[in-house]
């Protein structure tokens, strides 16, 4: 996906609907949601199949 005005805006529109988007780093992607957002919070856990008692960074 381009780094333009519209996509930045469907990926606020996904985040702003406590959905998770796929952001790249300097070596790998990464999930990115709202963190004040539970639902969002759950998704990347289920995503990750992260336990609960293991936290994000």
């Amino acid at each position: 996906m381009k780094h333009d005005h519209s996509n930045i805006k469907k990926a606020k529109k996904y985040l702003d609907n406590n959905n998770c988007i796929g952001i790249p780093t300097e070596t790998v992607y990464g999930l990115a949601g709202n963190a004040y957002s539970n639902k969002a919070v759950k998704k990347i856990f289920n995503l990750k199949k992260r336990p609960k008692n293991n936290p994000l960074i």
